[in-house]
């Protein structure tokens, strides 16, 4: 933001050298004014500076760089345009919080957690979302909207105009909608007759599921009945289903997960990520059978407690002090 009033285009190197490579910096001795008002003195000098560790690859000191780059690109931060860096000016609230905090302690220590196992990664992934879903008063402002994924530009405002996407409501709204679309268009192609039997249900509580389809494949099962779960979620870049470190989570009612049981086969989880190039869906069919398979994994958050009066040890007098 500074670099930005100051008019100067940060680059890879400068925030490599300057900050993520600067001890004074990371400790909070050196300001973010002290940086810029360097890298400003620097450029008028002519003078370039990049980490380099002597008898070692470029790439040696460049690789943590890039990653934690990476990662703010991720986080749909910030706009990469080759080798310069900019502020995306669709998330702007959540970098003015990081601006606003950055001489305070970490309000989650990811130090806490061994990072080089399965079993670690999944322990911080587990407790990074409870502390954000429970803890912190802050976490409506790492929601990123549909169209903060796009890149602010002219010929992308009718796009942007489209999408209203702003909570997880209308972004399971949306998810829906385009399964359902996708749907009537793939079960009509095989049979148009079938394409009235596609139904939108997510609206209906207690179901568990979102759609009513048709498997709508060659063979005598065609017109069994298909249910669909959709979870959408946002990305700035699909995942990698190459990737053999990758997962995702995502949560599942008690309803869905009865569903799930009930009808094995016939019951899909659609797993929609909008990004910045379009849309991708994950299927995952027969849910339970996966589960036993040790395929994925199901581990209950919340739980919910029934009683009645006979568990009620005492009634408070809410009148004293009024």
């Amino acid at each position: 933001m500074l670099a930005k009033y100051a008019n100067i285009t940060l680059t890879k190197s400068d925030i490599g050298y300057y900050v993520l490579n600067n001890l004074d910096v990371l400790q909070r001795k050196a300001t973010p004014a002290e940086v810029i008002e360097q890298i400003d003195k620097d450029r008028k000098n002519r003078i370039e500076r990049k980490v380099h560790t002597d008898g070692k690859a470029s790439s040696y000191d460049v690789q943590h760089i890039n990653e934690q780059i990476n990662y703010l690109e991720l986080a749909n931060l910030v706009i990469i345009d080759d080798k310069d860096v900019s502020i995306n000016p669709n998330e702007m609230e959540t970098v003015q919080m990081f601006a606003d905090e950055y001489n305070s302690d970490p309000m989650f220590d990811c130090s806490a957690y061994n990072f080089d196992t399965v079993e670690g990664r999944k322990l911080f992934s587990q407790k990074w979302n409870e502390y954000f879903s429970t803890l912190s008063n802050v976490s409506d402002k790492f929601a990123t909207s549909i169209q903060a994924l796009s890149p602010t530009t002219e010929d992308k405002k009718e796009d942007k105009k489209k999408s209203t996407t702003g909570n997880k409501v209308e972004l399971g709204d949306e998810g829906e909608e385009f399964i359902f679309e996708y749907e009537k268009k793939r079960v009509s192609a095989f049979n148009a007759r079938l394409a009235s039997k596609v139904i939108a249900l997510g609206k209906q509580k207690g179901l568990g599921y979102d759609i009513q389809s048709v498997v709508a494949e060659p063979g005598d099962k065609a017109e069994y009945v298909k249910y669909i779960e959709v979870k959408s979620t946002k990305r700035v870049t699909a995942p990698d289903i190459d990737s053999t470190t990758w997962y995702d989570t995502l949560n599942i009612t008690r309803n869905e997960f009865v569903a799930a049981q009930q009808h094995g086969d016939y019951y899909a989880v659609y797993r929609v990520y909008f990004t910045r190039d379009g849309v991708t869906v994950f299927v995952m069919n027969n849910i339970k059978k996966k589960y036993e398979d040790g395929k994925v994994e199901i581990t209950p958050l919340t739980y919910r407690v029934d009683f009645s009066s006979k568990a009620v040890d005492s009634v408070l007098d809410t009148s004293i002090g009024g």
